[in-house]
């Protein structure tokens, strides 16, 4: 991920793309008047001679360190990484057989982070680090970043996990050989990957030219296979047919009414009554079988989702220009990843697999400074049950990032973004299924939005009125899987309030019915056509920190609820009632649902930081509208899915914990692994690294409005700032 306006762009010619290189100076040659007084150690590696130099006593390197310790990996990192991996393959055909899935950067220790922060990039906060006697000792460098590949041979169906140390990265844009190093490699038995775009359309090609598929939609009256859309859905895991001993898909059919109409639903036109079993090692078709003869659905007048302009009519003709405008710029500053706005600052990452990521969040308040409120928030997974029993469609429950990653399926913001105003763009860098690089331009979108009334007051006695408007600075993405968009967005505010917002549209999974046929568990929304009823689960993981520093533990989660006085002496007018906290000391105690009976919400505390009033500072997570899974305890597709079961998760912070479902969710035949499975130790929480795991979700029933498209639908929750007095915000909030 790279930004697209600070960055210069340079050949490489390891695989014909395009890398990016820093406009960052060197980050030692400013750096605050403290520094003369650091001693310069190398803790982390043995660098070459002649690497540093020393000038009054303030080390130097002789070559910039450009990326920050968690910047996404560039195009060069990536080709870099790949490059080591295929030499360090054992045959040439090991090597031609190598499928790369995922190349991510290897995100260090808190502790790496914070020297970074503290004395190596801009804007230079030692106060990160702990005071030492005699100043602290800091290495003269920083160690040397890592990438993580998840690999699929496809040979012999094996997934392997390898970590390389990219030393001289620079090397690849000169056309030299790769020097990066492969500190470990392991095979991840039993398991699959998840697919990729380049399997999708091979699959689709293997299925068109099938000879019974092909008679198949002969009987339906399709012979212009250009017209059909095969959408290749992982078969997920209901039965031991279903083991990832074989990479398999199931396949959805639909099929287009004009070949030369490129913006028309094809998704309108659901093709059933077709079994196909493919196995995408070898692209093969394991089963076929046309079991029984649905109509198309007609064509309908509506099927296009184009603009009105383009049909010959007109959409919406008494909407007037409504012009954002920033003639002075905006209010926020970039520099690299690093970004700032109002009194807040963090960092922007980008993950195939999670999307946007946002680092080393902090408010500046005034006297007492950078306040830490995350260290890392992210989406990483989500997951859509349907709810029809019906074949095909019981088995659709996509688990779309780690089946087939939302960062990889992001849009380009190039040609259509729905920001307003004055946009800073991020790019993204990603391996393909053949090792090359590819960049999604204009992945990322920050800018700054009018949100109304913040604050207003008006005096009757005197008349007089103050109003305040709310602004936030929004950052966001927007990806596609198959027919479904999500947008997801992270929004900052001036009170001291994060939002996290999704945004559900794009077009409906339909279902073909027989003439005069209706469907439960589904809403007929056409003639022949019906929307499966199902819904939309994310998994929010927050890394938290409320005023910790790093290496620091001293948060707990406490919830609180609102409870009816029992009528009595302290309640003889029946009316009290009050908020009631419970502090949640383990694992098995922060298994918790939403209540919104009670108001229920939860506090990120800090065990030793008090405010103005003397009472321990947090963060409140604040759900919105939720759901549980409307599905029975045996549902198969809990079996990867358990942390579905409760709205919140609290664990304490292990590097490794990342995945609820864990890291391969494709086909995994496991119960429970993951979320599920880590919080069977009941580790304390009483005073801890915390990171909560929300789990918010939206039941869709379609309606026949939602035709031909979706309407924009929002979920999300909020991180608030939290007063002793429980009751909101103020303009310049104390934590």
């Amino acid at each position: 991920m790279a930004t697209t306006q600070e960055q210069k762009a340079t050949p490489n010619i390891l695989n014909n793309t395009t890398t990016t290189t820093s406009s960052w100076a060197d980050p030692l040659r400013n750096r605050p008047s403290v520094a003369t007084v650091i001693s310069a150690v190398d803790s982390f590696s043995d660098p070459p001679p002649n690497t540093t130099s020393t000038t009054k006593g303030i080390p130097v390197m002789t070559r910039a360190q450009t990326c920050h310790p968690l910047d996404p990996l560039s195009a060069a990192e990536i080709s870099v990484a790949v490059a080591t991996v295929r030499a360090a393959g054992a045959t040439p055909e090991v090597r031609d057989s190598m499928r790369f899935v995922e190349v991510v950067l290897v995100e260090p220790d808190k502790q790496v982070v914070a020297l970074a922060d503290a004395y190596f990039f801009p804007p230079f906060q030692p106060s990160l680090l702990p005071r030492t006697k005699g100043g602290p000792l800091i290495p003269t460098k920083l160690p040397p970043r890592k990438a993580r590949l998840v690999v699929y041979n496809k040979r012999s169906n094996e997934t392997s996990i390898w970590i390389v140390e990219l030393r001289e990265v620079h090397a690849a844009t000169r056309g030299g050989h790769h020097r990066g190093k492969v500190i470990s490699s392991e095979v991840v038995p039993n398991v699959q990957p998840p697919m990729d775009a380049v399997e999708y359309a091979e699959c689709e090609a293997a299925v068109k030219d099938f000879p019974p598929f092909r008679e198949a939609m002969k009987r339906r009256g399709i012979e212009d296979m250009d017209l059909v859309m095969v959408d290749a859905w992982c078969v997920g895991y209901h039965s031991e047919a279903d083991a990832p001993s074989r990479r398999l898909a199931k396949p959805l059919i639909f099929c287009r009414t004009e070949s030369d109409c490129p913006m028309e639903n094809g998704y309108a036109r659901p093709v059933e009554g077709i079994h196909i079993l493919v196995d995408m090692q070898n692209m093969e078709i394991l089963e076929f079988e046309d079991r029984k003869l649905i109509p198309l659905p007609p064509a309908d007048p509506l099927r296009n989702y184009t603009s009105g302009e383009t049909r010959g009519g007109v959409d919406r003709s008494d909407v007037k220009p409504l012009q954002i405008i920033q003639p002075e710029g905006p209010s926020f500053r970039v520099n690299g990843h690093f970004i700032q706005w109002q009194k807040w600052n963090f960092r922007i990452g980008f993950t195939p697999r999670e999307g946007l990521v946002i680092y080393s969040v902090a408010y500046i308040d005034g006297s007492r400074g950078r306040r830490p409120v995350a260290h890392r928030l992210s989406f990483v997974e989500m997951v859509v049950p349907y709810g029809d029993p019906n074949d095909p469609h019981y088995r659709k429950n996509a688990f779309d990032a780690g089946e087939d990653g939302l960062g990889k399926n992001a849009h380009s913001l190039k040609k259509g973004c729905d920001c307003l105003g004055y946009i800073k763009y991020f790019d993204a860098h990603f391996t393909n299924f053949n090792g090359g690089v590819e960049t999604i331009e204009n992945c990322v979108c920050l800018h700054e939005e009018d949100h109304g009334i913040l604050w207003k007051h008006q005096d009757w006695r005197t008349g007089l009125a103050e109003v305040r408007r709310s602004r936030r600075l929004t950052v966001s993405f927007i990806c596609t899987v198959a027919n479904y968009e999500y947008g997801f967005f992270w929004h900052f505010y001036q009170d001291g309030k994060i939002e996290a917002e999704v945004k559900l549209t794009g077009i409906l999974s339909l279902g073909a019915l027989q003439p005069g046929e209706s469907r439960k568990y589904g809403t007929t929304i056409a003639p022949g056509l019906y929307a499966p009823v199902h819904q939309h689960f994310f998994v929010a993981r927050m890394d938290m920190a409320v005023d910790c520093k790093p290496g620091e533990a001293f948060n707990q989660v406490v919830e609180v609820d609102v409870k009816i006085e029992e009528p009595g002496k302290n309640n003889v007018h029946n009316n009290a009632f009050y908020a009631e906290e419970k502090l949640l000391k383990s694992e098995s105690e922060a298994m918790r649902d939403c209540n919104p009976l009670s108001a229920r919400h939860w506090i990120v505390r800090n065990t030793r930081t008090v405010n103005r009033t003397g009472q321990l500072t947090g963060y409140k997570l604040v759900p919105g509208s939720n759901c549980l899974p409307m599905a029975g305890s045996e549902a198969k597709f809990l079996r990867r899915a358990a942390f579905l079961k409760h709205n919140l998760w609290v664990t304490p912070y292990v590097p490794g914990e990342m995945h609820p479902g864990g890291e391969f969710p494709n086909q995994n035949p496991r119960v429970g692994e993951g979320l599920a499975t880590w919080v069977q130790k009941n580790r304390s929480l009483e005073e801890a690294d915390i990171v909560l795991w929300y789990v918010f979700g939206i039941t869709h029933i379609p309606r026949l409005e939602d035709w031909p498209v979706m309407p924009v639908e929002r979920i999300g929750f909020m991180l608030m700032v939290f007063h002793s007095n429980h009751m909101g915000f103020s303009i310049a909030p104390q934590l």
